[in-house]
């Protein structure tokens, strides 16, 4: 029986790990975790044959034959890298789902708006009759939809750079690379490695669609992918490449591939920043078939996105809106701009690299306070106080920001009290979910 090595006990690790089993492999999980309900978890995969090691960090042996890591186990750690030389075969969950499911992909990548532009080609694709459920970085680990009795039409995967990283030979039918800026340098060190990753998926696939409204995507431009699907929210004058070919916005209609497919308000999600999700997401749907009927219908019922401006409550006639799911300075920026002035900025975490200034410049237009939680508080004050800005407050944590958050909002006719950190979730929660999730609790609980 082959031996296989899964790190990491979440949600992908997990399906991996039964994928494998049903396959004839003796598997091992490991964590470098031992909490109590790690150790639950542990008597159940016993019970199904499945072995679990806690609290130690893995070591290749020569006896294993593949090791399957998941997203947030860095690739060059030096564990995977001694695994690679001992010539022990080393991917991703993402590509152990690729061998196994044998469905046309459509892959969804980017710094920015993956997310929104991943649950409309979904939503898109369900009301077409098809199962094609969402996966990777939102939905279901990819290896669950291998595990499931039912093949699914279509695969429609958020991919990470760290996914990409991990499943090289990952091929779809379909890849759309939605916006780049800089983001998890920590791991990737520069933008042009991080962009090369991304714009590997890209290369394997089929066929491209690239928002062709980003600046630093714009610039590479039709020398780099002369066939792709460009895509312009500002008409069919700015659209690069075969016009006849690309995605745009004119005179109110989203028209893709020639088409007219629906109006451009149909989609009831704010900013110009859903429009280009919108685009994304019909020039996919129309480039894999998907009858315009459809995609009208699903495009004016789709809900919009947890925690990505999701109106949560309005109390006193003030909007608050949950936009966790911006964990960098320019997911931030946007969510800030697309709300009404004057709003109550609820921002922190654990920051990372990037530049901030276009996020202040907003910050200064439109907010007419900020409160600060987690560790990057006393970072944010200082940078605010140096860009002229003093209406801050360090309230720590997110049950002192609520209440007086609300309490601001009534002193300064606030719109909108609107929680969009610039920072990922780890010092204070386990992902940006959970925090989301706690700032809905929280604004239902105290406020309605």
């Amino acid at each position: 029986m082959p031996i296989a090595h899964i790190i990491g006990l979440g949600k992908s690790g997990i399906a991996a790990a039964r994928l494998l089993k049903r396959e004839g492999w003796e598997v091992t999980l490991s964590d470098r975790s031992s909490s109590p309900n790690l150790h639950e978890q542990q008597q159940e995969f016993a019970n199904e044959g499945i072995n679990v090691e806690l609290g130690k960090s893995f070591e290749p042996v020569e006896s294993i034959e593949l090791i399957v890591v998941s997203p947030g186990v860095p690739w060059d750690s030096p564990a995977l890298a001694r695994a690679r030389e001992l010539g022990i075969e080393t991917i991703g969950e993402m590509a152990l789902a690729w061998r196994y499911l044998k469905s046309p992909w459509v892959g969804i990548t980017g710094t920015n708006g993956k997310t929104t532009t991943t649950a409309l080609i979904a939503a898109i694709f369900e009301e077409a009759g098809l199962y094609a459920p969402a996966c990777g970085n939102i939905g279901y680990a990819a290896c669950e939809l291998a595990l499931g009795e039912k093949p699914p039409d279509w695969v429609i995967a958020e991919i990470s750079s760290y996914q990409i990283e991990s499943s090289p030979f990952v091929a779809p039918r379909i890849g759309v690379l939605t916006t780049l800026t800089p983001d998890h340098l920590s791991r990737h060190k520069t933008l042009e490695n991080y962009y090369s990753i991304k714009a590997h998926l890209l290369k394997k696939s089929e066929l491209q669609v690239i928002n062709g409204d980003d600046p630093c995507l714009r610039q590479q431009g039709v020398d780099i992918w002369p066939d792709a699907c460009w895509t312009s929210v500002k008409g069919e004058k700015e659209l690069l490449g075969d016009r006849t070919f690309g995605a745009y916005i004119e005179n109110g209609w989203v028209i893709a591939q020639s088409e007219k497919i629906l109006p451009a308000n149909s989609l009831r999600m704010v900013g110009e920043h859903n429009l280009q999700n919108l685009l994304m997401a019909v020039a996919a749907a129309n480039l894999a078939g998907i009858d315009k009927s459809a995609i009208a219908r699903a495009i004016a019922k789709f809900p919009g996105v947890s925690h990505r401006l999701e109106h949560i409550c309005t109390w006193e006639g003030i909007d608050f809106i949950n936009d966790s799911k911006a964990t960098n300075y320019d997911a931030a920026q946007v969510g800030l701009a697309s709300v009404s002035a004057p709003a109550i900025l609820i921002a922190g975490g654990d920051a990372k690299e990037g530049d901030d200034r276009a996020w202040i410049d907003t910050i200064k237009a439109k907010a007419a306070a900020v409160l600060l939680i987690g560790d990057a508080a006393s970072l944010f004050a200082s940078r605010l106080e140096q860009a002229n800005y003093n209406a801050w407050e360090i309230v720590e944590t997110m049950e002192r920001a609520i209440p007086r958050a609300a309490e601001l909002g009534k002193q300064n006719n606030a719109k909108v009290v609107l929680l969009s950190p610039a920072c990922a979730s780890f010092d204070q929660y386990q992902n940006f979910e959970q925090r989301g999730d706690h700032f809905r609790q929280l604004c239902l609980e105290s406020l309605v």
